[in-house]
């Protein structure tokens, strides 16, 4: 339980991502973790091959390229928001395989862990549908969006859950109960994951799935819980779409009360309904044992059926009016459609239409302006302008992510990043594929019997543990394929999950292969190297800490400066502002916030200084030359022309800069 309460934690605390302050304690939680991890398998894992090291290595190579990229930047104060947030994936996914080496046999905690965090988090997400005015009274949207406040997270939180509940609902040990609650849990999940109307999660639903029942020794018990999760859940976000004031945006507040109490007696009474059925199949399971002629009977007649599903497809394709080809090419020009925006409707789950062609097509434009090493972290949003122009639609063409990892990774990283996240994956891939004892091409997992006496040998031959980790294996590629069309790698709550998978499937090693075991600690003072090397991580952590909270101990300052220059307290102010200059020395806003106080105080060179060390700090973006160039043209200062055309260079839509300088000028905010 303790690893759902973290993920829960961290979903409910992080949300979006966004907010600096919950953010940044939960990356220190992480790296802190992490270091204590570190500390407890280096003075307690016995001696032998460090599985998973060379995923690692390259996992922190990743981290010390997004440290890096601040140099270069062009936007650093983002980069080292970023390159924080990575360095507490790096902490999570090696804190996973550390302690996947020290207690192997703790991987039922995590599967078990993700599927209850996964199913809290989906139940509060229809709970703010059955109560919005107590859970979230400002929401006016239809579609399922908190904890997160985006919508396509709650489907991704959903997605994440599928494999594991079916690993809880299809496993033979357990009791009743527990395995009984897998039914209505994956009909939580199911009706989240369509009352988010996320098209993405529900394809990296649908990829992981695929995994599970490709790989998983338990794919017919499980086939059992899906039907039923899936009837109950279908009958839950049936009832949701099919209301408006459930699923229309901007419902008065009344109206969705009302509705959504009609909505939990309907929750209420397909959960029963599940719960019930899963009752009646976990006890009719441990009953019946089919023999090996009718299992593989029953899944032939399985996967003939889901043969015929994409045939089906195509048959309806070729008797559409358009024939099968005329279809086809139809449906790839919408999908790739760079101007076509989908509906924020229920309608969009059956849409092709999306802006994810025009994200891509912006981030492949930037990456081609600095091919080698990209813009710097989370550099896009700063970069698009001066790379594309105004090629889209005003209010829609500044877009922070580029909805994509391989694009965002692209434009942030150029060809570099591009490469190294290949090395990543490609490394494990393999030492995933090790863990499991996968034998290409045949692509299946070989069943070697364990000791005896580990007690973890199930009754029909494959290994318990083995279902658990191809669960985390489907874990991650419906976070993977997810990330590939979205944004939600930025988002811990949805990201965590994922990367703690990833980690324990490289660190538990070869299922047949022996696992470590505790042995009695060290003694430092026998082994001098030892401690040396355990107060290097001491260090490294405590360094890593205080690397992730200067960019909070800048904001807080910044706060206060604000408050005393609104108190009048110029001197305060000062001082405030230039702490936070110093703590995070990538910012401008501090830079910014000082001008403006020297301004007040009549201290119009000191103002000017400030705006020239803030073009220094960020050169490449467009807003330190705004500031600069229209205070000095205000002012009558030399320079202002050359210091606006500066502006039209990095974005070339801001052309008002040089033509009408008043106009751009009063214009700007502040």
């Amino acid at each position: 339980m303790s690893v759902a309460l973290g993920f829960c934690l961290i979903a409910f605390l992080a949300t979006g991502g966004v907010d600096l302050a919950p953010n940044t304690w939960v990356q220190v939680a992480l790296v802190a973790i992490a270091g204590l991890t570190s500390m407890t398998v280096f003075l307690l894992g016995a001696p032998g091959r460090f599985w998973g090291g060379a995923t690692l290595a390259l996992f922190a190579a990743l981290a010390a390229l997004t440290y890096a990229s601040i140099a270069w930047s062009v936007q650093p104060d983002d980069s080292w928001l970023e390159a924080n947030r990575t360095l507490s994936y790096l902490a999570a996914f090696a804190t996973a395989l550390m302690v996947a080496r020290v207690f192997p046999g703790a991987w039922r905690g995590l599967v078990g862990g993700i599927a209850v965090a996964s199913t809290v988090v989906c139940g509060y997400a229809l709970l703010a549908k059955v109560f919005p005015a107590t859970f979230d009274p400002n929401d006016s949207f239809g579609r399922l969006r908190v904890p997160f406040d985006y919508f396509n997270a709650v489907g991704l939180m959903g997605a994440l859950g599928v494999a594991p509940c079916l690993w809880a609902g299809a496993r033979r040990n357990g009791s009743l109960a527990l395995r009984a609650l897998a039914a209505p849990a994956l009909a939580v999940l199911l009706s989240a994951l369509l009352l988010a109307a996320s098209r993405g999660a529900v394809l990296a639903a649908a990829v992981g799935l695929i995994v599970w029942l490709a790989l998983s020794p338990l794919r017919l018990r499980s086939v059992l819980t899906l039907v039923l999760g899936g009837a109950g859940g279908a009958a839950v976000a049936a009832y949701g779409l099919s209301t408006h004031a459930i699923s229309a945006d901007r419902v008065a507040a009344a109206a969705r009360s009302s509705a959504g109490h009609s909505f939990g007696i309907v929750i209420l009474v397909a959960l029963c309904l599940t719960a019930g059925a899963g009752t009646a199949a976990a006890m009719a399971l441990d009953r019946v044992s089919l023999p090996a002629r009718a299992r593989r009977a029953v899944m032939l007649g399985l996967l003939g059926f889901a043969a015929l599903l994409p045939v089906a497809g195509l048959a309806a394709l070729a008797a559409s009016s358009r024939g099968l080809t005329g279809e086809v090419s139809h449906l790839w020009k919408t999908v790739t459609n760079p101007n076509a925006v989908s509906g924020d409707q229920a309608g969009r789950l059956v849409e092709l239409s999306n802006s994810r062609s025009h994200y891509w097509s912006l981030a492949i434009k930037v990456g081609e302006h600095h091919l080698l090493a990209g813009v710097g972290a989370l550099g896009f949003a700063t970069a698009q302008p001066s790379s594309s122009g105004p090629v889209w639609n005003p209010q829609h063409s500044h877009v922070v992510h580029a909805h994509g990892y391989l694009a965002e990774t692209f434009a942030d990283f150029g060809l570099i990043g591009l490469a190294l996240s290949l090395a990543l994956l490609v490394a494990w891939a393999i030492a995933t594929a090790r863990t499991l004892e996968l034998r290409w091409p045949a692509g299946r997992i070989t069943a070697r019997p364990l000791p005896s006496g580990d007690g973890r040998l199930a009754a029909d031959g494959p290994t318990a543990e083995r279902a658990g980790l191809v669960a985390l294996l489907a874990v991650v590629f419906t976070f993977g394929v997810h990330s590939l069309i979205d944004w939600t790698w930025f988002i811990p709550g949805v990201a965590l999950p994922g990367l703690v998978a990833a980690g324990w499937l490289v660190g538990r090693g070869a299922l047949s292969a022996p696992v470590g075991r505790l042995p009695r600690p060290r003694r430092l003072v026998r082994v001098p190297g030892l401690a040396a090397t355990g107060t290097a991580l001491i260090v490294l952590t405590v360094v890593a800490i205080w690397v992730i909270v200067q960019p909070l101990r800048s904001f807080d300052s910044f706060g206060a400066a604000e408050t005393a220059a609104v108190a009048g307290n110029g001197a305060a102010a000062v001082s405030e502002a230039r702490s936070a200059a110093a703590e995070d020395p990538m910012s401008i806003d501090p830079l910014f916030l000082l001008s403006q106080i020297y301004a007040h105080l009549g201290d119009p060179s000191a103002a000017r200084r400030e705006l020239v060390d803030a073009t220094t700090r960020q050169p490449s973006n467009p807003a330190t030359w705004q500031e600069l160039g229209c205070y000095d043209y205000v002012h009558h200062n030399a320079g202002a022309s050359s210091e606006l055309a500066r502006v039209v260079k990095l974005q070339p839509d801001a052309t008002q800069a040089q033509t009408d300088p008043v106009a751009y000028c009063t214009g700007l905010p502040g």
